[in-house]
């Protein structure tokens, strides 16, 4: 009976043992069956190749809007119904600095010149872009539903509108139409928000403050305020000194049911504008020189609705590591994800070239987080973490869309680039990405002839494919 019982015993040491072993193992789930197929190409235009430059892509109901700049380095905007094969394409009317009060219509330069694109409850489409420290350029069409009668009004609200960067339109949840934009420079620039009345056909001032102050000492670099799954407004930011990108430093962010009451992270209100004096708003004082750069993080939220933060910063040797931020016990706690043998060293000013960059995270259905990423030296990856923000594991996932795009022109150094739509399209299984080629960033100086040869605008339709 004893020797039974021995040998039971034994057994069921060796059984917990072997679970336990393999329960330690890195789990790996393969989603590599979740691929897309391309529904449609269309070739819109031949656009500038010489350096990056954001370009917009809206889907709208039945139609779709794009702008961008061409070959010439002309703004261009375009329009289709969805079932039409092809846009049709209207060329701004060429303006220069020197004789249009500080705008332009044609692009020098500078990558951060991009170009977005906002409609209103009417339908009447709006148009901002190519400025970096410049008057705000903005358009804003005669009639509904058509690009081609974009119009160019040289104010919105007439004043903090002469340094403009970085504009960005959004709906709130009401659908009404926000334009923000960075009043000031880099190291020195408060956020600005303006809100536009259909009624009565023009903007004005959302927010008495601005969102955020850098108090003349520094400005901050914020996302977009986003509604996520508790119907509130998140948006998260990091402060800059100066414009030397190095200059970065304490990731924040705060919340508001209406975007003009806000809250810290903890449920404390807190009185605009947002400053770096403002402790409760700070999710990690990471240093200058720190190892983080403009918006170099995403943010999910919990089971219980409380932000998560996946972020990057140096460790204590000085390589980049990507690391998470939850909030316990009314603090934030901070914890290493990666394990990485690489040091990105940022610095200076201008637009510079990314070596990292997240691409998405999200809490998954079966419990799991999950942090989509791309690399210089690792590559894309999908890293799994548990509901303590450990790493215990990876994703397989398929190659993304861009990395499978074969790069046409035959210029030493083109790369692929690629726009996101900004609009939402009603078949959840239908995305659309615009695709071009460019040389990589050149800290916004001009570069050397010989220029690469125009490269071709495409739009993909794509369809997901379940496993």
């Amino acid at each position: 009976m004893k020797t039974k019982l021995v040998i039971v015993i034994v057994g069921f040491l060796l059984l917990f043992a072997c679970s336990t072993k393999k329960s330690n193992q890195p789990l790996e789930i393969d989603e590599t069956g979740k691929t897309e197929t391309i529904e449609q190409v269309i070739k819109i235009d031949s656009v500038w190749a010489g350096h990056p430059v954001g370009f917009c892509l809206y889907t709208h109901g039945d139609r779709q809007y794009i702008a961008y700049y061409n070959a010439n380095r002309n703004l261009v905007v375009g329009q289709r119904n969805l079932e039409d094969e092809n846009f049709d394409l209207h060329i701004m009317p060429p303006t220069s600095r020197e004789t249009s009060g500080g705008t332009s219509t044609v692009l020098g330069w500078d990558s951060h010149n991009s170009v977005t694109l906002g409609i209103d409850k009417d339908g009447f489409i709006h148009l901002s872009g190519n400025m970096h420290t410049n008057p705000i350029t903005y358009f804003k069409s005669k009639h509904a539903n058509d690009i081609s009668s974009l119009v160019q009004e040289m104010e919105m609200i007439g004043t903090n509108e002469k340094k403009s960067t970085y504009p960005h339109f959004m709906l709130t949840k009401d659908g009404e139409l926000i334009f923000h934009y960075r009043d000031g420079s880099s190291g020195n620039g408060n956020e600005i928000y303006n809100i536009y009345s259909s009624e009565n056909k023009t903007w004005s001032r959302m927010l008495d403050v601005p969102l955020t102050d850098g108090q003349g000492l520094m400005n901050a670099y914020q996302t977009q305020p986003t509604v996520l799954k508790d119907g509130w407004y998140h948006v998260y930011w990091v402060w800059r000194d100066t414009p030397d990108c190095e200059t970065n430093h304490d990731l924040s962010y705060m919340r508001s049911p209406d975007l003009k009451n806000w809250f810290d992270a903890f449920g404390g209100k807190i009185a605009l504008p947002a400053t770096l004096d403002n402790k409760s708003l700070i999710v990690d004082p990471i240093p200058v020189k720190g190892g983080i750069i403009n918006l170099a993080a995403k943010l999910c939220l919990d089971e219980n609705n409380n932000p998560v933060f996946v972020y990057h910063k140096y460790d204590s040797v000085g390589n980049l590591q990507i690391y998470a931020a939850h909030i316990n016990d009314k603090k934030w706690i901070h914890s290493q994800v990666t394990n990485w043998d690489y040091r990105w060293e940022f610095l200076g000013r201008g637009s510079i070239n990314v070596e990292f960059r997240f691409k998405d995270f999200n809490i998954r259905k079966d419990g799991y987080y999950e942090v989509d990423y791309w690399h210089i030296k690792y590559g894309n990856g999908t890293i799994l973490l548990n509901n303590k923000f450990e790493n215990i594991g990876k994703v397989l996932k398929p190659e993304p869309f861009d990395s499978s795009l074969e790069i046409k022109g035959d210029f030493p150094g083109l790369l692929v680039k690629t726009s996101e739509d900004i609009g939402a399209v009603s078949d959840k299984s239908i995305r659309y990405v615009l695709k071009w080629e460019t040389l990589n960033s050149n800290r916004d100086l001009p570069r050397e002839k010989p220029w690469p040869k125009p490269s071709q605008l495409v739009l993909y339709k794509l369809k997901s494919t379940k496993e």
